[in-house]
């Protein structure tokens, strides 16, 4: 079968690309990676660095003409959740157009323009996002949702957390996988909810344990501002459940539970021997005080800037981080030596220690040092294993689809 071409954007460091290629299905033909708080590209740098120059765009999305990009078979991304991802109509012509800055807008504008429609699309996003904005929960998914049944998709989605497929990280992310009209796998899913829990892209990447709880079922709204504008206003939760098939506007949505039973990594796997750790990574002693405050549970009366006081309470973290569990969430973050709640503390033989470069990349799953470049600090490489994904989610999701290509 011949290589699915991709079209991969927000890359980042490139975790779509090394999840897909390495299935040796998928072959990524142009990519873009624009951060639009700094000077310097970083991430663009390091994805240069390890894939190339070549169909690589490191310019803002929302500037780049859709005929700068060649078709492609997939599009994948982990794009920015911005919350009020509005519709709005155009004056003066017929159309949608999103609020600016918000870059779901710049992948709907790439799908409606493209000519030749991509058949597939595979992307990520933090799990809030089925329940964002708060005033209306699910709002901005219901328009992602409906925008792209418009286009001609279907769309499966799983709220996935890594560690619970044996991946060495606690993790939740949303996934969503879009499969347009012209596909033959469209005309599969005859039944959404048998495609949801045992026949979808998802379900035979992620298998779910089998239960008899009825999915809930409800239509969307063609019309993305008449959702923009109504969408839930009277209910406090989201309609939206950690799975679901929204086809032809019907959504079928269901909770699901992770069927696993392989091994399970942990913690203590990826680390790295003491031998190859700087000094720099361990705790110093006049600093564990602060570490321990900042880790431990606290009920304190704090006083504003403006004299304000207030009651402030909080839990404990595990200090030092368990080893022999899948880690908790790396976070952006994660790197700099300064003492903070968030960061991951190990116990080892030397003493306490944050976390190496290496071992955040391990716990999503990157090969060791991929992203060590000439002017990239330890602190950015920890920044961006923060914002990627664990590349062991998009291999899995990758060698689904293919095998469903392959058996229709």
């Amino acid at each position: 079968m011949q290589k699915l071409s991709v079209c991969e954007l927000f890359a980042g460091v490139g975790g779509f690309r090394l999840g897909l290629e390495k299935t040796q299905g998928f072959k990524v033909i142009w990519s873009n990676q624009w951060e639009p708080s700094t000077k310097t590209q970083h991430a663009s740098m390091v994805y240069e660095a390890k894939f190339g120059p070549e169909n690589h765009s490191n310019k803002d999305i929302e500037t780049v003409n859709t005929e700068e990009i060649p078709d492609f078979d997939v599009l994948v991304g982990g794009f920015p959740c911005q919350d009020y991802s509005v519709a709005a109509t155009l004056k003066n012509a017929k159309g949608i157009i999103g609020k600016k800055g918000v870059l779901w807008w710049s992948i709907y504008r790439i799908l409606e323009e493209k000519k030749v429609k991509p058949q597939f699309l595979i992307l990520e996003n933090v799990d809030r996002l089925l329940k964002s904005p708060v005033k209306q929960r699910g709002r901005d998914f219901a328009i992602m949702l409906s925008g792209l049944n418009n286009l001609g998709y279907a769309v499966e989605w799983r709220i996935i957390n890594a560690a619970e497929y044996g991946m060495p990280q606690r993790r939740r992310r949303v996934f969503f996988v879009g499969i347009h009209n012209t596909s033959p796998l469209y005309k599969k899913i005859k039944t959404p909810e048998k495609w949801l829990r045992q026949n979808g892209i998802l379900a035979k990447g992620f298998p779910v344990k089998e239960d008899y709880n009825r999915p809930e079922q409800f239509k969307l709204k063609k019309n993305l501002v008449a959702i923009t504008e109504q969408f839930n206003l009277d209910s406090k939760l989201s309609p939206f459940l950690n799975s679901g098939i929204c086809l032809e506007h019907t959504v079928t949505t269901a909770n699901l539970k992770p069927d696993f039973n392989g091994p399970h990594s942990i913690l203590r796997e990826v680390l790295q021997e003491d031998s190859k750790v700087d000094k720099a990574f361990y705790l110093p002693e006049e600093q564990l005080q602060k570490w321990s405050y900042l880790k431990g549970s606290k009920k304190e009366t704090r006083t504003t800037k403006a004299g304000f006081t207030y009651n402030y309470a909080e839990g404990s973290m595990v200090f030092p981080d368990d080893l022999d569990k899948a880690s908790r969430t790396i976070i952006t973050g994660e790197g700099g030596a300064s003492p903070s709640r968030f960061k991951h503390v190990i116990q080892t033989k030397k003493g306490l220690r944050r976390l190496t470069p290496v071992e955040l990349e391990r716990l999503n799953m990157f090969p060791d040092n991929h992203t060590q470049l000439t002017g990239i600090t330890d602190t950015k490489r920890a920044f961006f294993m923060g914002n990627a994904l664990v590349v062991g989610i998009v291999e899995k999701i990758g060698l689904s689809l293919i095998n469903h290509l392959k058996n229709s």
